[in-house]
């Protein structure tokens, strides 16, 4: 079980590889203030003074072989090599000090000829424990013939970057190099970031090959060739209308598409769980068990029953589980080639319709567009939705340009005739603070009538705005509500805020103008 990091430069005493749960548990509870077991025998654990990600501190080397693929700006910051290395020692310098290491291996991808090796040196069990729920798990003889890891990611969170070096904005710093296939992590302790470097990672290497990372989740019908793709930002309900019990759950979050079909990057799930009730979520509520592990909860003291609902130490309470925690999980995480491309969306504006099938163009252009709204008043005086958008709905994660994805999907839709839908799961008769939200049986519906095909041959209409083709019935929704202008009293209100919400489409699509090809341009919406 000990382990030699001596090719690291890292010469600590104890240094486990691969520890159990169990034995990652008492790692924890010993060492790790905070850290407890929960009633339904989770390990909750607390992040420290972060509790999500920090996307205006991650960095990536500048360096000649990766210069020109790379889509830099707010989402990818250059570093020099140097200052790489400066803080790349600084953790080392770190992780030496340390009376315990442990050490993490795993692979990314459930498709061998896909898949990397990831390693993780870490200072904290919670780290180790996180990563061996979200990568997937080798098997004994896999561990035996590991080898050398593809990437190394040397999280040494608990202690700050130095402010003062070069090109550094704070005391975190999320470092990566691609040419170095190392990752560094300094001044925050949140594990989602290096589940998400893992992504970036992902993100990187699987378009040099043609295959298509994506920022989804993906779930698999009683039929062969029935899988469905779900992309959409936070609070359109990815999580919620992939998990269908009468469908299996390839994975909640991350995939990749190959010539072969696709197959889940990670190894496990990381829900959130704020406001988490048995009768809303029941998969992720009965995922929570031994082995999962609770972020930044709050539990009762004696009977150490966790509250959900409490959002004192943050609202990015989280949980993270091994896939197969979910009763209708598929093993291995892989299916065919998509059937169903589903875009989800939550238009606070109420003006895009519950259901539109989408060209190939179309499905591009709203795919870099990455559209949804939050609702009014979160700022004293704002009383009307803001538009979101972010590019292929996980714009965060990107490396490429956004375009280079987009081409890829939709070369890969019609190569294996997969149908695009734009679902919107928000407002309907009117924007937030008049209209009331999409009632989820009508979405489940919607979701039901693409999966039977009945959308597919319905009769459809032409938004006169969006160019979107619109079904004029679908079984379990009124055909009102179907065309959201019949929703609305007021028709000209309609009228203007759907114009207005085309011109926010058109204004946020100029940043990526110079990278998309003229196909892609063509399905943008009229605003005047």
């Amino acid at each position: 079980m000990n382990f030699s990091l001596s090719e690291y430069e890292i010469d600590v005493e104890n240094v486990f590889r691969n520890l159990s749960p169990a034995r990652l548990y008492e790692e924890a509870l010993k060492k790790e203030k905070g850290s407890a077991i929960t009633a339904d025998g989770a390990l909750a654990v607390r992040s420290g003074k972060k509790t999500g990600r920090s996307p205006s501190d991650k960095r990536v080397v500048s360096h000649p072989d990766s210069e020109n693929n790379i889509w830099w700006g707010n989402v990818n910051i250059r570093l020099e090599d140097r200052i790489f290395m400066i803080n790349y020692e600084r953790a080392i310098d770190y992780l030496n000090t340390r009376e315990t290491l442990y050490v993490l291996d795993g692979f990314a991808g459930w498709d061998p000829e896909n898949r990397l090796k990831i390693r993780i040196v870490c200072s904290r069990a919670y780290h180790a424990l996180f990563m061996h729920n979200m990568l997937i798990r080798p098997t004994e003889e896999e561990l035996k013939n590991f080898g050398e890891p593809d990437y190394v990611i040397f999280n040494a969170g608990r202690f700050p970057a130095n402010r003062y070096t070069e090109q550094m904005t704070s005391e975190t710093s999320v470092d990566l190099s691609f040419e170095r296939k190392k990752m560094v992590i300094l001044g925050t302790e949140y594990a989602g970031e290096m589940k998400k470097g893992v992504f970036t990672i992902m993100n990187y290497l699987m378009p040099k090959k043609g295959v298509l990372s994506m920022h989804c989740s993906a779930n698999e019908g009683p039929e062969n060739n029935d899988v469905s793709l779900f992309f959409g930002l936070s609070g359109t309900g990815k999580t919620t209308l992939s998990a269908d019990p009468q469908r299996k759950l390839i994975g909640d979050d991350e995939h990749c598409w190959t010539d072969n079909g696709v197959f889940n990057i990670e190894g496990g799930c990381y829900a959130k769980c704020i406001g988490l009730t048995e009768e809303k979520e029941p998969e992720i509520y009965r995922a929570i068990q031994f082995g999962s592990l609770l972020e930044n909860v709050t539990y009762e003291e004696e009977s150490r029953k966790v509250n959900y609902d409490d959002n004192s130490l943050t609202e990015n309470t989280r949980v993270s589980y091994p896939l197969e925690y979910i009763d209708n999980a598929k093993i291995p995480a892989i299916g065919t080639h998509p059937k169903n491309i589903i875009l989800l969306t939550c238009d606070a504006f109420g003006v895009l319709p519950p259901v539109s099938k989408l060209t190939p163009e179309q499905a591009m252009y709203h795919f870099i567009s990455g559209y949804t709204a939050k609702v009014a008043g979160t700022e004293q005086g704002v009383t009307e939705p803001q538009a979101t958008f972010s590019a292929c709905f996980g714009a965060a994660f990107l490396v490429w340009h956004p375009a280079k994805y987009a081409e890829l999907l939709a070369a890969k839709m019609r190569e294996h005739g997969s149908e695009a839908w734009l679902v919107n799961t928000g407002w309907s008769g009117g924007a937030y603070g008049s209209g009331e939200r999409m009632k989820l049986s009508y979405t489940r519906a919607i979701i039901d009538g693409i999966h039977s095909g009945e959308l597919v041959s319905a009769k459809m209409e032409e938004d006169p705005v969006f160019g979107l083709h619109v079904p004029t019935s679908c079984t379990g929704v009124p055909a009102e509500i179907l065309q959201p202008r019949n929703t609305w009293k007021d028709k000209e209100a309609f009228d203007a805020t759907a114009k207005k919400l085309a011109g926010l489409f058109q204004e946020n699509f100029k940043k990526f103008e110079d990278g998309t090809s003229d196909d892609i341009r063509s399905a943008q919406p009229i605003a005047a």
